[in-house]
């Protein structure tokens, strides 16, 4: 064992014959205890953020949509054929990573009570559609009955629209749509649900498929666009460019354009997507200035140990102790102040983050933030990398400071109180 590690261990960070920590020390520990919390749960927190408003997203979007190539008011226009689009993509390769496909259609409309009126998008679901996440939002009711012989004029609104309508469980509206003529239907609300995603749940009502087909004059097999989930959502973009790919081989116009349009949800929610990778500058920014307030506290902390120190550097060097050597010793002492501040830091951060995570303590406007909670989510990996990156600067902060060791002089040291 090299005798610097060796003294260093046999050393103490107190002072005095009962052994007391210096107050300075005890500041030190605290300062960086506060900066490793601070820096993991915002680490945790932002991407538990992340993470659930992606879910959401995907959930409430299909992640790959293939509507018709043409844009035009005209419902016939703007209207594909199932049989047209799901045999070729059930013969690709990508068909193995796909969760479930199934027919969608969606029709501008006006929910109209006897004392108000509210624009929606009626959103009409077929056959193969996942309703998984519209039934863990439930708040009231059922869902829609899109069996063969159920009643197509059922509809599930969400507690905000149901909020400005006053409408329940049971009660019928006048469902006005809007076309080249007005057509009205009445429909029955079965069920109320809630994503905390206000811009989806003040604008679709969800029902059954043939409920558009009816008022479109439309067969079973057409709607506006085949909705295919993949399984994993990190294969969206790869799924989405296979699926274009087949697509345009096998269905074109006399003139080489492709008949189907192919969009993924990360297209069709830019904004979304985008303000959250902004997020990951301000978990950046957090760690930098926790950085530098930790390298601050460091340095004072290994200054305060070579003054309490300052006749032991002395006698080393009167021995014949190296610079070097004697720096390594502080360094070596210091890091004990380092392990100290992770093991605590870790302790408390991982803690508040998994009482959060499990009981949501604390809450948040879901109006604001499309969640009710403050979510997080534990990367094991970056922490483990984290923790690494704090002891690597840690040690490169010690470097500079510990040189002043190399100006005390022995005759002077030796004497000084």
């Amino acid at each position: 064992m090299k005798y610097e590690l060796m003294i260093a261990r046999r050393l103490k960070l107190s002072e005095g014959q009962e052994r007391t920590s210096s107050p300075s020390l005890t500041v030190a520990v605290i300062g960086m205890v506060l900066a490793i919390v601070i820096m993991i749960l915002a680490i945790t927190i932002v991407t538990g953020f992340k993470q659930e408003i992606s879910d959401k997203i995907y959930n409430i979007d299909s992640h790959i949509k293939v509507g018709s190539s043409g844009y035009s008011l005209d419902a016939d226009y703007n209207c594909v054929d199932e049989r047209d689009i799901i045999p070729l993509l059930q013969g690709m390769p990508v068909n193995d990573s796909v969760a479930n496909m199934s027919l969608i259609a969606e029709k501008p409309a006006i929910f109209k009570t006897a004392d108000d009126f509210k624009g929606v998008i009626y959103k009409g679901c077929g056959p193969g559609y996942d309703w998984q996440y519209l039934a863990d939002c439930l708040t009231e009711g059922r869902l829609p009955d899109i069996n063969e012989d159920g009643n197509p004029w059922e509809v599930i609104i969400s507690r905000l629209m149901a909020s400005q309508l006053q409408l329940h469980v049971g009660d019928r509206i006048y469902t006005y749509f809007i076309d080249d003529k007005i057509k009205v239907r009445r429909m029955t609300v079965v069920g109320i649900f809630s994503t905390d995603f206000e811009e989806y749940d003040g604008a679709f009502a969800i029902g059954n498929l043939k409920a558009v087909q009816n008022v479109n004059g439309w067969n079973c097999h057409t709607g506006n666009y085949v909705g295919i989930n993949i399984k994993h959502t990190n294969q969206i973009e790869d799924g989405a460019y296979s699926i274009f790919s087949t697509l345009y081989a096998n269905r074109t116009d006399n003139h080489g354009r492709p008949l189907y349009n192919v969009t993924e949800t990360h297209g069709n929610n830019v904004a979304y997507f985008s303000w959250l990778g902004l997020l990951d500058m301000n978990v950046v920014i957090i760690i930098i200035l926790m950085a530098i307030v930790s390298a601050f506290t460091l340095i004072s902390a290994l200054l305060m140990i070579v003054l309490e120190r300052i006749n032991m550097i002395g006698l080393l060097k009167t021995l014949g102790a190296c610079n070097s050597s004697i720096r390594r010793i502080f360094i070596y002492l210091t890091q004990k102040l380092i392990f100290k501040a992770l093991v605590i830091g870790n302790a408390v951060s991982l803690g508040l983050a998994l009482l959060q995570q499990h009981f949501h303590i604390v809450k948040l406007d879901a109006e604001s933030y499309y969640i009710p909670y403050v979510p997080v989510e534990i990367d094991w990996l970056t922490i483990i990398l984290l923790n690494i990156a704090i002891i690597i600067v840690s040690y490169l902060t010690l470097i500079i400071p510990s040189l002043v060791i190399s100006s005390i002089k022995p005759s002077r040291s030796i004497n000084f109180e």
